[in-house]
């Protein structure tokens, strides 16, 4: 009997396997890289395998999006319980996410987010998820002001990503708390 027939089947353990192969070969590699023989390859398990989980390429790239996705979603949501000031805690909570971006067990924010630039689906989850988020918390991160941080805060991620962030800043964990010091409500 082949290994095959005597491995028990654990489809959820498959595809967790195929999404994280798929993202570390994407950040490590590019995007071009991820083809579904490197992924079946990585994650261990037959071609046919992981065209069992996902039809083709494109629903593979799409399904490791919406789970980079559920991370910052999750990544968020703790941040958002840590802390204790209403005014602004979303947009602290994205900016703190991005700044993490790099850091181990952060969400893989490389060359498949980047990818939501050029592929108009991933441009439409993205966006999607980003106007649920706002208009979820609609009334306490309303405001070009905090608006305005998020965009920095993007700015910061992708400066980073292209590795001239130290161009400017010297110091990017003052420049960090300086961004956050932006979503205080100001005492007038």
């Amino acid at each position: 009997m082949t290994e095959a027939h005597e491995r028990k089947k654990q489809p959820e353990i498959v595809r967790r396997a195929l999404l994280d192969c798929a993202a570390q070969i994407s950040q490590e590699q590019g995007l071009p890289a991820v083809t579904l023989q490197a992924v079946a390859d990585a994650a261990h398990v037959t071609k046919g395998g992981l065209l069992h989980h996902f039809p083709n390429k494109q629903a593979l790239v799409q399904a490791v999006f919406q789970d980079l996705l559920h991370q910052l979603d999750a990544q968020i949501d703790q941040l958002l319980q840590e802390d204790p000031e209403a005014h602004g805690r979303f947009t602290r909570a994205y900016i703190r996410a991005f700044a993490n971006a790099d850091s181990e067990g952060a969400c893989n924010w490389n060359a498949l987010p980047l990818s939501s630039l050029t592929d108009p689906e991933m441009k439409v989850m993205w966006s999607e998820w980003y106007a649920s988020r706002l208009a979820r918390h609609a009334e306490t991160d309303a405001g070009a002001d905090l608006g305005i941080a998020r965009y920095a805060a993007d700015g910061l991620w992708l400066a980073g990503l292209l590795e001239y962030s130290a161009v400017e800043a010297k110091d990017p964990d003052a420049l960090l708390e300086q961004l956050i010091s932006m979503t205080r409500k100001k005492n007038t």
